[in-house]
């Protein structure tokens, strides 16, 4: 299973809450890409390490990282889209700054502290002209898998929808 979307959307937050309920292993995309210090490993790193995930039964990813979203989708049972207005994610974004400045989050590398990047915030308000295209345009063929929620509501009912496993 993936979760998708624009950064700030609450991904994972989603794939812990989903993880939990339905008793899979969860790997988030910044703590596969990032190692402390902020230092950004290689690609080939990354595929190397999603390519040992995906090869299990049971999995959930949560980021989007569209260089290695092929990699994902091609194993992905489903993928759930949080395809949230980009005004709500900068608001949660800058939420996430305030409330973690100085420290790593929990879905984040150790020694990779919260910090304000202004060509982040640039990278996330343009999503829907660069970003969000070239994601919709990974996403052809597997259209059959994605669960698209537009908004916290929408993500709600189908969260109430989804039975936890025992």
């Amino acid at each position: 299973m993936l979760v998708i979307g624009p950064c700030g959307a609450g991904k994972s937050t989603l794939a812990v809450e989903l993880g939990e309920r339905l008793h899979l292993p969860v790997f988030h995309m910044d703590q596969l890409n990032w190692q402390p210090g902020w230092n950004e490993s290689s690609k080939d790193e990354i595929i190397a390490k999603l390519h040992d995930i995906v090869a299990t039964e049971r999995w959930l990813i949560d980021g989007t990282y569209g260089g290695t979203l092929a990699t994902r989708l091609d194993r992905a049972d489903s993928v759930v889209y949080l395809d949230f207005a980009i005004s709500l994610c900068v608001r949660r974004l800058l939420g996430r700054i305030w409330t973690y400045r100085g420290r790593s989050r929990p879905d984040m590398t150790q020694d990779c502290p919260e910090r304000f990047d202004l060509g982040f915030l640039i990278y996330l308000i343009r999503w829907n002209s660069g970003p969000r295209p070239r994601m919709e345009q990974c996403l052809i063929g597997h259209e059959h898998k994605v669960i698209r929620l537009q908004n916290p509501d929408a993500l709600q009912r189908w969260m109430d929808s989804v039975p936890a496993v025992a």
